[in-house]
């Protein structure tokens, strides 16, 4: 037996259990396939609501302020999630915990499908949000199945589906409503997230836990990895301020659609979650590079490019179409390419940690998110549009100062 299947025996990947998965092969494009695919729609629960918010708040009599609170609790409870559950996948079977992880999650779909007043739902919200983190336990686990050649590559390609999720549940959320209402899409989604943890269930391997600690040492050596990783401390602030930027667009372009000039339906608005493909694209060749060892140039090129996203946003002035969807394709590429390498770079830090380092990473990243998401809501109701470009510009300026200042660190 040769040391590399050692090693996969170790981590408890039984040799032959899945063709993809020998000894020296890494992950075939079959199986990233699928962990792409079951990352990308487990994470689509999260931002279902998005496109969903103007019409919840007609339902319970909402103003957009309120409204917008969903889309709040719900970076707020993926946050608690990242900080809390994430971490058991060092210490637990991490088949065992996404197939609970997703059960739950299917439950509080269905709760909020059939939610008699806006206080179920957001309770519901903060639930599914809290479970929703199958996507952070898959990405590391992928990244320990690959080989190390392969690594960057693979990171890449589960987060283009991680990010094709995010892209597509607004799209696809937006229809469903116009058809069928919002109940609607919190319906086919339990069923959806269901089916995934069935699908999980069986094709899986049994990979064994990487590390013997109690729940207590394991959150405190999450603190500790960022106590001693300054370039993990980098890459979190850039990930906060990233995700930020992310939010503030998303939070509110719903309530800027719905109304005059535009006065786009649901359907209209999750269409628009297409002009952000371009992010997925991102996400494949920024891992090549990250493999490759281009780490920062790719950093800054991504925050430049966040930024200038924000400038056509704001050139866009509320009026004008082509401004808003080139600002959304240029906006998402930067985010989710910085994204992408911020995360391959953090994990080649500590192999036998990188739950704990997701952890420590994607809890800085939703952070960010609930920055965002909140100052949005806020700057809309007061400021307009105008507010929010500027908001969201500050986000990604900050980001790309930090890594002018930063030129020796990865």
């Amino acid at each position: 037996m040769t040391t590399s299947a050692l090693a996969h025996q170790k981590v408890g990947v039984p040799t032959g259990i899945h063709k993809s998965l020998g000894p020296d092969a890494g992950l075939s494009k079959k199986t990233t396939a699928l962990f792409s695919v079951a990352a990308g729609t487990a994470v689509a629960n999260l931002y279902y609501a998005q496109p969903l918010l103007t019409s919840i708040a007609r339902t319970f009599a909402l103003g957009p302020g309120t409204a917008s609170l969903i889309a709040t609790l719900g970076q707020i409870g993926y946050t608690v999630g990242l900080a809390l559950l994430v971490p058991l996948a060092d210490i637990v079977n991490r088949r065992k915990l996404l197939v609970v992880l997703l059960l739950v999650t299917s439950v509080a779909l269905a709760v909020s499908a059939a939610a008699p007043g806006f206080a179920v739902l957001a309770v519901a919200a903060a639930v599914l949000s809290t479970t929703a983190v199958a996507g952070p336990v898959l990405v590391p686990l992928a990244a320990t199945l690959a080989s190390p050649q392969q690594r960057g590559a693979v990171t890449g390609s589960v987060m283009s589906g991680v990010l094709m999720g995010v892209l597509l549940s607004r799209t696809a959320g937006g229809l469903l409503a116009q058809l069928a209402g919002w109940r609607a899409v919190y319906a086919v989604a339990a069923v959806a997230t269901l089916a995934l943890a069935e699908v999980l269930r069986r094709v899986l391997p049994d990979v064994a836990p990487v590390a013997r600690l109690g729940y207590g040492a394991l959150l405190g050596s999450v603190v500790k990895l960022v106590r001693e990783e300054p370039a993990l401390r980098l890459r979190m602030a850039f990930g906060f301020l990233g995700f930020g930027s992310f939010s503030v667009l998303w939070t509110s372009i719903a309530f800027q659609l719905a109304r005059p000039p535009y006065s786009f339906g649901e359907a209209a608005i999750g269409l628009l979650g297409l002009a952000g493909a371009a992010g997925a694209i991102a996400a494949k060749a920024t891992g090549r590079a990250v493999d490759a060892g281009r780490d920062r140039a790719v950093s800054g090129l991504m925050f430049t490019a966040m930024l200038l996203g924000w400038l056509l946003l704001g050139v866009h002035g509320g009026h004008w179409l082509l401004p808003l969807i080139l600002g959304i394709v240029v906006l998402d590429l930067g985010v989710q390419g910085a994204h992408v390498t911020n995360l391959a770079v953090a994990l080649r830090l500590r192999p036998e940690a990188r739950s704990r380092i997701t952890t420590a990473y994607m809890t800085s990243v939703f952070l960010g998110g609930v920055a965002g998401s909140a100052a949005s809501g806020a700057v809309f109701a007061s400021g307009g549009w105008n507010a929010v470009t500027l908001t969201g510009a500050a986000f990604s300026g900050v980001a790309l100062a930090i890594w002018a200042v930063f030129r020796d660190a990865k």
